[in-house]
């Protein structure tokens, strides 16, 4: 994938817009708001205004098309959702995907749900809706679920109740935004997985985290084939710490532990001399190891 099709990072977030009183603002109530608010309505596309809150920040122009053509032939089966910021304006809360595709359509009006909101409640919303989407990578759904505890101060109980996902399922995807900017990419473009990144998580180091995901992306590894490359480096780290370890003893275990599937350290003395420790948990396995040997 080219670097012009990476997404980059989430926009602002809500407490540098709520530091920017110019950017501040509940729902505009007007004298015939009891006719509108509450309600779904036709409005005029150029009436609404885009969310700045909007997590989502890359919009894939293919799906769009796909999503334009299917609006042109079908209409809009599921109303965007508006907030009124000022006399005849509005301003999207959720549902920017379907507002591109239907001004990409020419289409001159949009069916709206209105409703009442201050900037907070529009962040929350529009972060919510966003991590049900089924094409959101994980970083992106990561860095909502961060915000929605952050900004909008909920605990995990209330985040869980809110998206009506597990505690754990939660923390598993906030923790890849430990990973290095470089392997949240990789993440975020389809170079590894989110089992590989869960796997990378658990290397402190940053150097080791990023020579480990080049082995990754460069050879292919399967996400268990990383795990045990994970695991063969702690299990290295831990042997250097009290003994010499020669730079490319570290590495060639790594390769092995990644040939064979399974765990091998290394020890060895300045001059090269050590020793080579395979795991194996059944005479299958051996058999296996052997038989790569012997190609």
């Amino acid at each position: 994938m080219s670097k012009s099709n990476r997404k980059p990072a989430l926009g602002r977030g809500l407490s540098a817009l709520l530091n920017d009183s110019a950017n501040t603002f509940d729902s505009i109530k007007d004298k015939n708001d009891d006719q509108i608010i509450g309600k779904i309505i036709d409005l005029p596309i150029e009436k609404i205004n885009t969310n700045p809150f909007q997590p989502r920040s890359n919009f894939n122009d293919e799906t769009l098309k796909e999503l334009s053509n299917s609006i042109l032939e079908l209409g809009i089966i599921q109303p965007v959702t508006v907030r009124k910021t000022k006399e005849e304006y509005f301003e999207l809360i959720s549902g920017e995907r379907r507002y591109k595709a239907s001004k990409m359509a020419g289409l001159k009006t949009i069916p709206a749900f209105v409703r009442l909101a201050d900037d907070k409640e529009s962040l929350e919303m529009a972060l919510v809706e966003n991590i049900q989407r089924e094409d959101l990578d994980p970083i992106e759904i990561g860095l909502s679920y961060r915000r929605l505890i952050e900004e909008i101060n909920l605990t995990q109980d209330q985040l869980s109740d809110r998206v009506g996902k597990k505690r754990s399922t939660i923390t598993n995807y906030m923790r890849l935004l430990k990973l290095d900017p470089i392997i949240q990419t990789g993440i975020r473009d389809r170079f590894i997985s989110m089992g590989h990144g869960r796997a990378l998580v658990n290397v402190e180091d940053t150097k080791t985290q990023l020579d480990l995901y080049k082995q990754i992306v460069k050879k292919g590894l399967s996400v268990r084939a990383t795990e045990n490359l994970v695991r063969n480096s702690k299990e290295i780290e831990t042997s250097s710490s009290s003994k010499f370890q020669p730079p490319f003893i570290s590495l060639v275990a790594a390769e092995l532990g990644t040939l064979f599937n399974t765990s091998v350290t290394a020890n060895a003395n300045s001059h090269g001399k050590g020793t080579l420790k395979i795991s194996f948990e059944s005479q299958e396995q051996l058999q296996r190891i052997l038989n790569i040997v012997k190609k």
